[in-house]
């Protein structure tokens, strides 16, 4: 049993159980539940009231949804997933509790940085607001929107994304930022980023699946840290679009 999050579950904010049946009989498997003491809740499936057949040496993988951390935790007990399985085998229901991997150890760092965004919540929300198109050759233009909240916060810079990176204004893979806000702050500050294509491959917006999430520097309580920050799905189309439309026209004669 194993608990996984691929490139395709992140903006979603989604997980797959992965179970293999080493058994000689084939299994079929109903409710999941996912605990783990870094979440509110357990994580259930994506689908309720759907059943996953797993034949004998077989293995499928179940896509839960991954509900909110949990910030204010004992970290006295163990931090790993147990995952509950509903099932039937040869007639017989019953339900199992096994615990679970995490091969790619992406658990840790995912409940870091939820509980890192929470805290820059108490202090300013950031979001994507606007996106404005280019000419082939020419930045867009990326607008966000630092709206204050009555903390203080340190908004260092914008990482680069495996599709989009800043032109010119790119120093070290960022883009700085260089936003301070106050606990007595009132009026949202906005900031335009330019970015532009860092491949034109075709590819790589049609598999697109983290090109549109970046990564935030920032410090917080004087602790420098980070947060993912994703454009929504409208946003991601518009700029999606505007990547081929780009791409294209740059290499037209």
């Amino acid at each position: 049993m194993e608990i996984v999050q691929l490139r395709a579950d992140v903006a979603v904010r989604q997980a797959q159980v992965h179970v293999v049946n080493g058994s000689d009989v084939d299994l079929e498997i109903g409710d999941v539940a996912v605990d783990d003491p870094r979440f509110a809740t357990p994580a259930t499936r994506v689908l309720p009231g759907r059943t996953s057949r797993v034949p004998a040496g077989g293995e499928v993988d179940i896509r839960v949804q991954l509900p909110e951390v949990a910030c204010a935790r004992d970290d006295a007990g163990p931090l790993e997933p147990t995952v509950a399985l509903g099932f039937s085998v040869d007639g017989a229901a019953g339900t199992a509790r096994v615990r679970a991997a995490d091969p790619l150890g992406f658990l840790a760092p995912l409940h870091e940085r939820e509980c890192r965004a929470a805290a820059l919540a108490e202090a300013a929300t950031l979001a994507f607001t606007g996106f404005t198109p280019a000419p082939a050759g020419e930045p867009a233009s990326l607008e966000l929107t630092v709206t204050p909240a009555g903390g203080d916060a340190t908004l260092v810079a914008v990482q680069a994304t495996n599709l989009l990176d800043f032109g010119p204004e790119t120093v070290d893979g960022v883009f700085p930022l260089d936003v301070t806000v106050a606990a007595d702050d009132i009026a949202p500050i906005v900031v335009d980023i330019p970015i532009v294509p860092s491949r034109c491959d075709p590819h790589a917006v049609q598999e697109d699946k983290r090109g549109t999430i970046f990564d935030v520097r920032l410090t917080l309580a004087g602790e420098p840290g980070e947060i993912e920050l994703f454009v929504g799905e409208t946003l991601r189309g518009d700029i999606l679009t505007w990547v081929s439309n780009w791409c294209v026209f740059a290499g037209s004669p």
